[in-house]
């Protein structure tokens, strides 16, 4: 069985930093593509960014330079730093990550949420 958790949220002011860890566990062989989305009240729910494999990222316009996703596949896991933030980034940060769990078996596994506040 394999599963994600999540860390890192909470509360900040504006222009404040928070950094988000998704940290899967489990019969893992590797992780693949990985995503934060992320779903504000009465919001349906956007992607924030995403890395491949190979390290390459994307980014929604509204958080690009600001936010940044890394991954550590060693400790199988991904992160998003999120710097300057804003109050309209106030939501629940979801990751969601592709895994290897056999030689030709793949799940797409979700995180269960961590609550990101912004506010003065």
């Amino acid at each position: 069985q394999v599963q994600l958790v999540e860390s890192g949220g909470g509360l900040v002011q504006p222009g404040g930093s928070l950094r988000l860890s998704c940290a899967a566990s489990g019969s893992i062989i590797s992780i693949n593509i990985a995503r934060w989305y992320r779903q504000a009240p009465g919001k349906e729910r956007e992607s924030v960014a995403g890395i491949t494999t190979f390290g390459i990222t994307n980014y929604a316009d509204s958080v690009k330079g600001r936010f940044t996703i890394s991954r550590d596949n060693a400790k199988n896991a991904v992160y998003l730093q999120m710097n300057s933030l804003k109050p309209e980034d106030t939501a629940v940060y979801y990751c969601d990550v592709n895994i290897q769990t056999r030689p030709t078996a793949y799940l797409e596994v979700w995180g269960q949420g961590t609550q990101v506040t912004v506010s003065s």
